[in-house]
């Protein structure tokens, strides 16, 4: 009867759990025999062939589901969807009804140009997936049918007891039954770095991800210890499956500068058939010209219309914005992305590695006699012992104070924290070498010879160390050496006589010395105790002062505990024991210790990150820190960095209580996100979208690949990023530095100015060589410049002009302005004003040229050449004005240009000169040698139409300012 209650409990808890399409609902939350009694499996024996096989039918295989990927075809059919693209086909047909095959063969290949590009650039999200799947671990150890026996991943099932060793990657998600000092890192789902001890205790349900310490994740590495597990997940219900899921379900968002393009193709395409259409309509009805030759008059006008050269530009443009971001260590994987960095209004950064150095130091150590910082940054040899202010000073006041003269005399308060320093050093598995023997190392590893090395302490620079083992205890190590203690003497010295490895039930380490590795003049043994200092003080009758050991006072040393956490450090007890003789049992004789200090821990922001984030903040960017870690020490951080809302902190926790809604209204008001999972940081992206912000997110684990596919701009870590989160970014930092995104912000936001330069120069060519055409139908004149020299125009000089504008530097006040609105088009009232008056100009020019050749007796085609020639000189006279789109020219520099410039400006001299001289091109083009004097006029002319501009340029800046004034 008993038996069959047990199995109506099981039965119900099974089918609890299997509506959330889990065999066991929150196993970290249920007890080890639980959850074995639910997936009916014995942790000695494992499962046996027939309940593998019930499992795997139910369940499936233990792999990621995989999409249909789209073919190559479709992907280079997809690169002509863009409606300027379209455009130029349209033109190309055109042209080629009317057999201009050379015009045809022109714009087919800008066509085909940009279609290569995107092609390439394609397949980034089933790449991010592919890059999932090649996480996975491919076999594992389990036991079945009471053996050991390795199996493939894919066939691992829920209920197989898994065996786990320093080294393995964990192929499933699995409920930990048995752990010994079994550790795993677990930066790719959380994002930090520390490696995390795992226990077989039952957690509240409640308990985020980062926190599950009961729990091993598929795909984390096992860095240290041996263990046992339960299989609870397996394939898509595993976390890393989750984040597959998320992944393929995000929807790319088109980025500000492709909508914007897309919206003025639109508008563009609806004027150039307007106007066509107004042109044949009034030929025929009108003027009663025949309806074939108006129907090419028609299409000459749509072909003059049409900015051939502007995709080209376009890509152009951005390439160069990718060249110059890379030289400032920002590689771009998507070319659109470089104009989305300039219209960014949130980045959201990961905290550790990339706001931070991603290098833990001991920065305060506090004992009974005093308070010491340890001087120096990252893994060097540079830095000491110093005193320092109160623990309860700012978070702000982190930075230990500079030293001064009295700093170098001998204090006797400093003995104490050696001596804490010196049981660091013992009760410690890490190893801190110069990088220079590493270095060394590798290189007779890799051919077999010595490799010289240079000496720092010669080269005037501290020497670098690289750290093996647990990040915590390697600052221990290089704190140590920065006050003077010579580790590897010590530990040679004093060889440990027994060791109680850290676990999570104990949450402590212990060794057994001689007691003079301590510095004591006696005999006997001492324990080192390193641990939670919680623990440690529970298990001290004695503290160290300094005229020795007296009662406890656990007050003050809960006092000074919760000012070091709460000024965002990790923090470390340590505290000794003394024996006559050894013990029986190592741990058992941690009790009745003795406290001698604590160890705060920072990983401390990057100098540079400092001074970016206040220069986004100038920018009008707000930066938002989310992370895995503690609330405290991201508050800590981020008000060390000047981000700003530090106090309205939200975990992972408080996000979960809010809808989407509720979470949309206070997204924009908090920047600072503790404790998040991979949700967590997908529903914060889509909030803050919901504003119309334009978001960069940057990330380096698998956890963040949803994210950063999600973001408008997704930013990999290049060094520590995995190959999923670069697969799913717009953008890798090959630093991993922050300072490099705001960087990159400024060259976005320069290639927007650039585009819109472009645009602006490119524009009124098309308007002026379509205003003439029109006015030439409707007066019934011939066509003062022919379809194919339009193409000439349009694809030649005007494009090799403006691809000069591509290349031009950073206006002064790039970075002191707020981010252009994403709803704004790029054609703005000024733009289009421009556009209007310097096409009438241009046409004003053509027919100047036409009408005054033709009174002096020249040829149609000698009078086309005149025309054709005109526009282009006029060109290069216009782009000298553009250059200073937002102010007048004021000095020769402005106007003598870039070298760029001036080597455009030559070029199209060169092949105008060819147009206009060189036999076979007056045969391409009909047209006919003039006189050099005649040429040299219109230079004349092109000077009195660059005043006319500035002039037009100057009375418009200050309509502004009196605007701006009244405002």
């Amino acid at each position: 009867m008993t038996t069959q209650k047990s199995g109506n409990q099981r039965d119900g808890t099974v089918a609890a759990a299997e509506q959330n399409g889990l065999p066991v609902a929150d196993p970290w939350a249920a007890s080890v025999d639980d959850v074995l009694e639910t997936l009916d499996v014995g942790r000695r024996e494992g499962l046996d062939d027939g309940r593998v096989a019930r499992a795997r039918e139910r369940w499936g295989l233990n792999a990621l589901a995989q999409e249909e990927q789209r073919g190559w075809f479709r992907r280079l059919l997809a690169q002509f969807s863009n409606l300027l693209i379209r455009i130029l086909l349209v033109a190309a047909a055109l042209t080629a009804f009317l057999q201009e095959w050379i015009e045809t063969g022109v714009i087919l290949a800008v066509v085909l140009v940009n279609a290569v590009i995107g092609f390439v650039q394609e397949g980034k999200a089933e790449e991010a997936l592919r890059a999932i799947r090649d996480m996975l671990s491919p076999t594992a150890r389990v036991l079945r049918n009471g053996k050991r026996t390795t199996i493939d991943a894919a066939e691992l099932v829920p209920g197989d007891i898994l065996l786990l060793d320093a080294g393995d990657k964990v192929p499933a998600d699995v409920r930990i039954i048995e752990s010994h000092g079994l550790h795993t890192q677990e930066a790719m789902l959380t994002g930090e770095s520390v490696p995390v001890s795992k226990t077989a205790e039952p957690l509240p349900a409640d308990t985020p991800l980062a926190d599950r310490s009961a729990m091993a994740f598929s795909g984390t590495l096992v860095t240290s210890g041996q263990g046992r597990g339960v299989v609870v997940a397996t394939g898509s219900r595993t976390e890393l499956g989750r984040i597959s899921g998320m992944l393929s379900e995000v929807i790319e968002i088109k980025t500000p500068l492709l909508r914007a393009m897309d919206k003025f193709a639109r508008w563009l395409s609806i004027a150039i058939v307007i106007l066509a259409s107004v042109i044949f309509a009034l030929g025929v009805l009108v003027r009663g010209t025949p309806v074939a030759e108006m129907f090419m008059t028609a299409v000459a006008i749509a072909v003059a219309a049409i900015p051939e050269g502007l995709p080209a530009i376009l890509t152009v443009t951005l390439a160069i914005g990718v060249q110059r971001m890379a030289r400032r260590h920002a590689i771009i994987r998507r070319l659109p992305a470089v104009e989305t960095l300039g219209a960014l209004t949130i980045i959201c950064s990961d905290k550790t590695g990339t706001l931070t150095r991603n290098e833990l130091v001991v920065r305060r150590i506090a004992t009974t006699c005093g308070n010491r910082a340890i001087t120096g940054t990252g893994y060097s040899a540079e830095g000491r012992l110093v005193p320092t202010r109160d623990l309860g000073a700012s978070a702000g006041d982190d930075a230990p104070p500079e030293a001064t003269d009295e700093d170098h005399a001998e204090d006797p308060a400093d003995e104490p924290v050696r001596v804490a320093l010196r049981a660091m050093v013992l009760c410690n598995d890490a190893e801190v070498r110069p990088a220079t023997q590493d270095a060394n190392e590798a290189g007779r590893a890799e051919d077999g010879r010595e490799h010289d090395s240079a000496d720092p302490a010669a080269s005037g620079q501290a020497e670098e160390w690289t750290i093996e083992g647990d990040p915590l205890e390697a600052a221990l190590l290089v704190a140590a050496r920065r006050a003077g203690v010579d580790d590897h003497a010590l530990r040679a010295e004093h060889a440990r006589h027994g060791v109680v490895p850290f676990s999570s039930e104990l949450k402590f380490m212990a060794t057994l010395h001689d007691a003079r590795a301590l510095g004591a003049d006696e005999e006997g043994l001492v324990v080192v105790v390193k641990g939670a200092p919680d623990t440690l003080i529970e298990r001290s009758s004695h503290q160290r002062e300094a005229e020795g050991a007296v009662d406890i006072d656990p007050p003050w040393w809960t006092g000074r505990l919760e000012e070091m956490t709460g000024s965002g450090q990790r923090v470390l007890g340590v505290a000794i024991r003394r024996l006559d003789h050894a013990p029986d049992d190592l741990a058992e004789a941690v009790t009745d210790l003795e406290m001698l200090g604590l160890f705060g821990f920072l990983d401390p922001p990057r100098e540079e990150a400092i001074s970016a984030v206040a220069e986004a903040k100038a920018a009008g960017v707000t930066v938002k820190m989310i992370t895995g870690d503690h609330a405290g020490t991201a508050r800590a951080i981020a008000e060390q960095l000047g981000i700003e809302g530090t106090d309205s902190a939200l975990t992972g926790r408080d996000i979960d209580t809010l809808d989407d809604e509720d979470l949309a209204r206070s997204v924009l008001d908090v920047d600072v996100y503790a404790r998040t999972t991979p949700e967590h940081k997908l529903r914060l992206v889509r909030a803050m979208q919901s504003h119309r912000a334009v978001v960069a997110m940057t990330g380096d684990g698998v956890n963040d690949a949803p994210a950063l596919k999600q973001a408008d701009v997704g930013i990999a870590m290049g060094i520590k990023g995995t190959e999923t989160a670069k697969e799913a970014s717009e953008m890798v930092l090959a630093d991993d530095n922050f300072a490099s995104i705001t960087r990159a912000i400024r060259e976005g936001r320069t290639v927007y100015d650039n585009l819109r330069k472009a645009i602006t120069f490119l524009l009124p060519v098309n308007g002026g060589e379509s205003i003439s055409i029109l006015l030439a139908v409707l007066l019934g004149l011939a066509l003062p410049i022919t379809p194919v020299q339009v193409l000439w125009v349009n694809m030649v000089s005007s494009v090799a002009l403006a691809m000069a504008l591509a290349f031009e530097p950073a206006e002064s006040n790039v970075m002191r302005r707020p981010p252009r609105r994403t709803d704004r088009p790029i054609l703005d009232g000024f733009l289009i004003w421009r556009i209007l008056f310097v096409s009438t100009l241009f046409a004003v020019g053509i027919f100047a040229a036409w009408f005054w050749s033709q009174a002096q007796g020249f040829s149609e085609e000698a009078s086309r050449t005149m025309a054709v020639n005109t526009l282009v000189i006029l060109e290069i006279f216009y782009l000298l004005s553009v250059r200073t789109l937002g102010s007048p020219i004021r000095s020769w520099r402005d106007l003598w240009a870039t070298p760029l410039v001036r080597a455009a400006i030559v070029l199209v001299l060169v092949l105008q000169a060819l147009f206009t001289w060189a036999p076979f091109m007056n045969t391409v083009f009909a047209t006919e040698a003039v006189a050099f004097s005649q040429i040299i006029r219109i230079f004349g002319a092109g000077a009195i139409f660059l005043v006319l501009l500035e002039v037009e340029k100057a009375i418009r800046l200050r309509i502004v300012e009196r605007q701006q004034a009244l405002a």
